[in-house]
Formats: C-alpha cells, sequence, structure tokens
C-alpha cells in the first residue's frame, strides 16, 4: 500500500509514505536502513509489526526549509496515521538514517527515538524530535526517514546477538532481556539477563536480573531467529525483539559490527611470558630471524626438563606469530592449568614428581652449563669480523650460525628459569642496563658511543632490523641507584644468558640489514630498511646471487611496506586460542569479570577522568551508566568504565565499533578510581587494573 506524496514534499515519482511491501521499503536511501532492513525481513516471512515509512524526501524538503506545520506536511502525516489504524493508535516513531544499521557502522542509539505518541500533533513533534536528532548524532546533513509503527506492551523484550559481541566466537550467541520493552535495556539504563548460548541454544552461562528468566523453547528460537536473519542479509545479526501475545517479533536488525573470528580450538595462547622480548610487531624477516630459535629453544627446554611429555611437545607449536605478534604455548608451558584428560594429566603429575628429581641435579649442573654457554656466546660474537670483510654468502652463513646459538641460548636461558627462585631478588640485566644508561648520559655521551661502550643497555631495547639504535628517553640521576641488588647465582646467569640473547639477535638483525644495504647497491631494493619485508628464504636466495627480486616480489615488498604503516594490529588478548579462520579468539571464562564485564574494544591503558561532557584525549572515562549521549565523545577516549549498564547496549556496540576498551558493570568504579588515576582497561575479560602513574 502506498500513499503518493503531495508534488510540494516529493518532486519524483516516488510516494512520500510506504509500508513495508513497498519497493521503495527496500531501498536505504529512500527508507533509511533500518526501515530498509525490517522490509526485508518481512518479505523473507519473519515475524514484524506494521509500518509506515516518511521516506527521506521529507528530510530533504525539511533541510531545505520546509516547515512542519505546512499543510502538505499534515496530509503525510495523516497518511501515516491511516496505514496504522487511525489517530487513537499508540505509536512509537523511529530513526531511519541512510547512516544508520549499515555493516561498517551501525551509529547504535545516536538518533531518537520517541514512544507512547498518539494523535497527529504528538506525531509532527515526535518526527521533528527525529529529524533534529541528526544534530546530535553527528549526521546533520544526511538524509533520514522516520519510521512509525504501533507501540506494543511485550511480556519480555531484549536483545539477540547471531555472534558473541566480545569475543567474536561464531559458535557462540547471546541473547539479554528485560521486563517489557527493550528499550531501557539498549539505552544502557538497565543491565538485563543475560545468557551466552552454544550455537543450538544450549546454555553455557547465564546471568539473571530482576527475575528475568526465559524458557529453553524461547531461547531456541531466538538462536533459530537470529541464523534465520543471518542467512537472509548474509552474516550475523544484531537483532532487537519483543515476545508479545506469545509471539516473537523482529523490532530491528542490524549487521553484527564486531570482528566475527570463528570457532576457537587448540592450546591456549598468550603474549605475556615472551612480550618482554617481542613486545612490537615483528616483520616477515624479523619472524624468521628470531620466532624459529625461540620455539626451538622452549621444545628442547622442556624436553630436558621432563616436565612435559615427548608427544605434548611434537605435538605441539609452542611459540606463534600472529599479525607479527609473538605468543607462547601456556598449557604445555604450565603457565595455565591444561585441559587434557585424566590419564594425562594423572601422567603429568608423575613426570613432575620425576622433573622434580631431575631439576634437583640440574640446580648444580646448570648455572655450570649457563656459563660455558655465556663464554662460548661471548667468544663467538669477539670473533666475528667487521661486516665489510665478509662476502654477502658468509653473512647469510651467519645468521644461520647464530640462530644456532640463539636456540641454545634460549634453552639454557629457560631451563634456568625454572630452577630460579622468582622472589630472591629484584636483580635484572634491565636493571643493571639502565644504571649504566644513567651514567653515560650523565656524562655527556650520545646513544652510539654507550651502545659501542656498554651493549649491556641493549636490554632496553626490543631487537629490529634497521640501522639505528634507540635507546629510551627517560634517563636522570633519579634512575641511579647507589648499587645493584645482590642476586642469587641462578638469577645473575639467566640474567646474563638473556643478555646474550639480545646481543645474538642483534648480531642477526644487524648481517640483515647490511644484506640489504648490499641490495641497494645492485639496485634490487629502494632504500635497505625494506629488507625487513622479505622472508629469509627470500634473503638467503637474492643473496647469494641465485635470483633477483623479481617484479612481483617487488610488489610483495611495497605491498608489506604499506602494511607495516597501516593500522597497527590489535593486541593479543592476555589468553586466546586461534580459530578456524587463524583468528585469535579471547579465552574469557564464564562470569570472569574482575569487577566489571568486557564489552569488547581491545585492551588500553590511561589516566581517569570523570567529565563525561569534555573528557581528555586518550582518557579513560568512568561513568555512572552508558548514555547515547556518549557516542559523539569516543573517538578521543582508550577506554570506558560503567557502573551500571549491558554489553549489549547501543553505546557498547558504538564503543566496539570505535576500537574504546570497555568494561561495564564495575561496581562503585567512580569512588574506586578516582580521576587522574593511571588504569589498564580490558574489554575482553572486564578487568580494571591500576597502575603506576606514568
Amino acid at each position: 500500500m502506498t500513499i503518493d506524496a503531495p508534488h510540494s514534499i516529493d518532486a519524483a515519482e516516488h510516494p512520500a509514505v510506504v509500508d513495508l511491501d513497498h519497493p521503495d521499503a527496500l531501498e536505504p536511501g529512500r527508507a533509511g536502513g533500518k526501515a530498509a532492513a525490517l522490509a526485508r525481513a518481512s518479505r523473507a516471512g519473519f515475524p514484524t509489526l506494521p509500518a509506515a515509512v516518511l521516506t527521506t524526501s521529507l528530510s530533504v524538503r525539511y533541510d531545505d526549509g520546509l516547515d512542519l506545520d505546512d499543510p502538505s506536511v499534515t496530509e503525510l502525516l495523516r497518511a501515516a496515521l491511516d496505514l496504522l489504524g487511525g489517530e487513537d493508535q499508540t505509536l512509537v516513531v523511529r530513526s531511519s538514517s541512510v547512516v544508520e544499521d549499515q555493516a561498517a557502522s551501525s551509529k547504535a542509539g545516536q538518533f531518537e527515538s520517541v514512544l507512547d505518541v498518539t494523535g497527529l500533533a504528538e506525531l509532527r513533534t515526535a518526527v521533528e524530535t527525529v529529524l533534529v536528532s541528526r544534530v546530535a548524532a553527528g549526521a546533520p546533513d544526511d538524509p533520514i526517514a522516520v519510521l512509525v509503527q504501533p507501540m506494543i506492551d511485550p511480556e519480555v523484550a531484549g536483545v539477540a546477538f547471531g555472534v558473541d559481541p566480545v569475543s567474536g566466537r561464531s559458535d557462540r550467541r547471546v541473547v539479554a532481556a528485560v521486563a517489557g520493552g527493550p528499550d531501557r535495556l539498549v539505552s544502557g539504563e538497565v543491565d538485563g539477563s543475560r545468557w551466552l548460548l552454544d550455537a543450538d541454544g544450549r546454555t553455557v552461562d547465564v546471568e539473571v536480573v530482576d527475575g528475568v528468566a526465559l524458557d529453553r523453547s524461547l531461547l531456541r528460537s531466538l538462536v533459530a531467529l537470529g541464523d534465520g536473519l543471518a542467512a537472509e542479509f548474509g552474516g550475523p545479526q544484531d537483532v532487537e525483539w519483543a515476545h508479545h501475545e506469545g509471539a516473537l517479533v523482529v523490532l530491528q536488525s542490524r549487521p553484527v559490527t564486531t570482528e566475527v573470528r570463528g570457532v576457537p580450538s587448540g592450546p591456549v595462547y598468550g603474549p605475556g611470558p615472551v612480550a618482554e622480548t617481542f613486545p612490537e610487531v615483528l616483520s616477515p624477516l624479523e619472524v624468521d630471524l628470531w620466532v624459529p630459535p625461540l620455539r626451538d629453544g622452549v621444545r628442547e627446554a622442556l624436553r630436558i626438563s621432563g616436565a612435559v611429555s615427548e608427544h605434548q611437545i611434537d605435538q605441539r607449536e609452542l611459540v606463534i606469530t600472529v599479525d607479527g605478534q609473538v605468543a607462547l604455548d601456556l598449557e604445555v608451558t604450565g603457565e595455565i592449568e591444561g585441559s587434557w584428560s585424566w590419564g594425562e594429566r594423572v601422567g603429568a603429575r608423575v613426570r613432575r614428581l620425576r622433573s622434580a628429581w631431575r631439576i634437583g641435579r640440574l640446580r648444580v649442573a646448570l648455572p655450570v652449563l649457563a656459563h660455558e654457554v655465556v663464554v662460548r656466546a661471548d667468544r663467538d660474537l669477539e670473533q666475528v669480523p667487521p661486516f665489510e670483510d665478509l662476502a654477502t654468502r658468509q653473512l647469510v652463513a651467519l645468521i644461520g650460525r647464530g640462530q644456532e646459538a640463539l636456540r641454545s641460548l634460549h634453552a639454557h636461558e629457560i631451563l634456568m628459569g625454572l630452577v630460579a627462585d622468582p622472589s630472591s631478588s629484584a636483580f635484572t640485566g634491565a636493571s643493571v642496563a639502565l644504571r649504566v644508561l644513567t651514567e653515560a648520559r650523565r656524562d655527556g655521551l650520545d646513544d652510539d658511543e654507550i651502545v659501542r661502550r656498554a651493549p649491556v643497555v641493549l636490554a632496553l631495547v626490543a631487537p629490529r632490523v634497521g640501522s639505528t639504535i634507540e635507546l629510551p628517553e627517560a634517563s636522570t640521576a633519579a634512575d641511579l641507584r647507589p648499587e645493584a641488588p645482590d642476586a642469587a647465582v641462578v638469577q645473575v646467569h639467566r640474567e646474563a644468558l638473556r643478555l646474550r640473547v639480545r646481543w645474538m639477535q642483534e648480531l642477526l638483525g644487524q648481517a640483515a640489514y647490511e644484506i640489504g644495504r648490499r641490495l641497494v647497491a645492485r639496485g634490487e631494493l629502494d632504500d635497505p630498511g625494506q629488507i625487513r619485508h622479505l622472508t629469509l628464504d627470500d634473503l638467503a636466495a637474492t643473496a647469494s646471487w641465485q635470483t633477483t627480486i623479481e617484479r612481483g616480489a617487488r610488489w610483495t615488498i611495497r605491498t608489506r611496506e604499506a602494511e607495516a604503516h597501516g593500522p597497527v594490529p590489535s593486541s593479543l588478548p592476555a589468553q586466546f586460542q586461534l580459530s578456524d579462520t587463524g583468528q585469535p579468539v579471547p579465552v574469557i571464562e564464564p562470569g570472569e569479570s574482575g569487577g566489571g564485564t568486557g564489552a569488547g574494544g581491545g585492551v588500553a591503558r590511561g589516566i581517569v577522568t570523570h567529565d563525561a561532557d569534555d573528557p581528555p584525549e586518550g582518557a579513560v572515562l568512568v561513568v555512572a551508566a552508558l548514555t547515547p549521549q556518549l557516542g559523539p565523545k569516543l573517538p578521543r577516549l582508550a577506554g570506558i568504565v560503567a557502573e551500571t549498564g549491558s554489553v549489549l547496549s547501543h553505546l557498547a556496540i558504538l564503543a566496539r565499533e570505535s576500537g574504546v576498551a570497555t568494561v561495564v558493570g564495575h561496581r562503585g568504579a567512580l569512588t574506586e578510581l578516582p580521576e587522574g588515576t593511571a588504569v589498564s582497561v580490558d574489554g575482553g575479560t572486564g578487568r580494571v587494573t591500576k597502575e603506576a602513574a606514568p
């Protein structure tokens, strides 16, 4: 059914008011994203409410100066009322913008909705409220349609996600519900009851709030509804729903803007144990230079210690990289409890007993072995001739021998870590390096001279293939301790090994960069730094003159170089599994919160502010509740912590889209986290951790 628009409203041959059956209702450019999605869902057989859509032609004319008291507008509004049962019908008036409910950006909750509208005058006021709301939503010049529907009073309503919106797991569904309509839930006013479900609708975790509970049948129906809409729209949906008069009704369906990461499986990894060694994203060549020796060193240390079975060692990768970021198998290395069978756990206990006995003997032997490895590494490093005296093939061979030395250094350092008492001393190589750096800076030495005289300062710098070494800026007399702390022999040997690891990494990186210089001289590269974007096999082949860098390889280098200067990859979760698509999926235990619930957006650090009106750039905003009015402030925030609210609220959705680390339901946050507190916010686990002020 359609109502023809008066000429003064729409000069084109399209009606200004349509119902969901009209072809124009399927066009986001005319009906807006929200109404177009409902029209498509209705045509596909999903249950929706009747609707009258005031198309974008009205907002275009309104922007040109049309007064809503104009008789032509009155005629238009009466037509909408007639479609929905006349002036006695109570209505809800919602936005349906052309920039709303899209895959790239939902603009969730940023436009106004008006409830309990009755009669022509109230409808006119509500329509103007929706049109004007574009300003606050940051879309004042974008056309907007107005969606008018009957107001219902459902028994229960809420939202259903076709994927876990926090972790991105595609084998999980999330449902939230409140009594009555969903508006208080999606606005963040209340938390609502929440179910984490598997793909078959079975409950994985549940939190019931205010006694609102859904039976299994309704939960399965919601999962089926979400899966059906996902099939229709070609991807998981964020569905607003209501249970009204014994039946489900779709109020809204928009694409989930969370990155869908797939189904996780296999070992649990984490960057924590290797973050100090590799704190930055590695290039392809850096991965090839330094990660395989670490992986082999971990494998050999585990094998010698007897702490893990040969089968576990051989079947698992132990060390992986994701987007150039290094992570360790946390289960097999004992960082967390493994998810093995009962028999394997018993076997693990037996191996631990044997390992304790073997390590007891190693406590005597290891320091001697470590000293020999350190002496050998120092001798090898001293015997490396100047690079200009080596042929390119010799540089490649030097890299190979250096990798062998790295394997041994890593293995012995890990073994020393097994027998070291972590509470025995605060002594580290980095603390010694900081002392040396402070003294050298006080003596007026520049960075090149400091590195040449005291290479121990390399402990303060992450390894990188490059021409220069940039030492930390902050180093003052305040950092200078009277003397290094006493340390156990084991700890001293371990730090000596760690320092040699860093020196050997630097040797490999500098040798690779020297090859880059020679490839520039040959005309193979434009800049020696481009060597970072080759693989080690590419490097060996081109450096040995077996081949040149062909056009395709040059394109690969340029592509990798552009990627390296693009957006920084999201930090790896503290604990994650790889999915079937190769994506890291955070491991979030049911009910885990750390004071709140993670709503996504990654991990961020910043200084707490309570100023919601004008928060400083890069701050962590702490508020009582998530409200849609915070939407325009999100681009300037590092994180946001709310005392109440749902991970499925509109503001939480926007925060995830913006990459703002978000935690909701953190009780007492305003008191616990005063202005000026330095914090770390983990949008995955919900943990908010106080840190030392920068």
